[in-house]
């Protein structure tokens, strides 16, 4: 599950997208998982007695990490190594490229696109196994950028993530693969506000309704508010690609 990434070239702009609900309309991980949950009717039944203590605990911050863990050793108990959940993830997004394709947004793909196009160093940190968004970009997107996101290994009989690509996590993954400076960045969500915040020009796309006012007073005056069309988050509609 190792993802090779050098860090970023000198003097290029570091542009940082998070994945899920940001270049991918919903929860790429969650549906990866509860395919693999459907893959057996015991497997049902288990995520279905599990689903009131996982589900509350994917409900918040401090225990997401734990909920998710949850339901992922669910749907991999029985795989013994990461590379079986490789081959897993390579299967579910071959078999499930036009249901995959109709979620990804194509204003986010063309800002994407256009920061390659200007030259700028583009890396995906996501809260999904990494596997799954570069296969969702290679395979569907045509899209080939270093992707960052939450290990998982073997534990238990099953595949659980190790450790979680999110909120100040995902800061200091991101340090450590050499991004120590972020020029833009672009997120949906609350538990990215530090990557926002350590962003010189941070960019919200698709934020929850109720979130709107929230960012508006902790990011700086003027930062960006958008809607690159998800028709359930807030954020000013944009019909064609422009990049800072």
């Amino acid at each position: 599950m190792s993802d090779a990434i050098g860090g970023p070239a000198p003097g290029a702009r570091v542009v940082v997208f998070d994945f899920d609900h940001t270049l991918y309309d919903g929860d790429s991980g969650s549906h990866l998982f509860a395919w693999l949950i459907r893959r057996s009717g015991w497997r049902v039944a288990l995520a279905l007695l599990a689903a009131p203590v996982f589900g509350t605990m994917v409900a918040f911050l401090p225990t997401r990490r734990y909920g998710i863990s949850g339901f992922v050793w669910i749907g991999t108990v029985g795989m013994a190594r990461g590379r079986a959940l490789d081959d897993a993830i390579d299967r579910y997004v071959a078999t499930h490229t036009d249901q995959i394709k109709a979620r990804l947004l194509p204003v986010a793909l063309d800002v994407l696109h256009a920061h390659r196009e200007a030259g700028d160093d583009v890396v995906i940190a996501t809260g999904a196994p990494p596997e799954l968004a570069r296969a969702i970009l290679a395979f569907v997107a045509h899209e080939s950028v270093p992707v960052i996101g939450t290990a998982v290994g073997p534990r238990l009989g099953a595949i659980v993530a190790t450790r979680h690509c999110h909120a100040e996590e995902k800061m200091r993954m991101l340090r450590e693969r050499g991004y120590t400076r972020i020029d833009i960045a672009y997120s949906d969500s609350s538990a990215d506000l530090p990557l926002l915040k350590a962003a010189r020009a941070p960019v919200v796309v698709n934020p929850k309704p109720g979130a709107v006012e929230m960012f508006r007073r902790v990011l700086p005056a003027g930062t960006p508010i958008l809607n690159w069309g998800c028709r359930d988050r807030g954020g000013a509609p944009v019909a064609t690609a422009r990049i800072p």
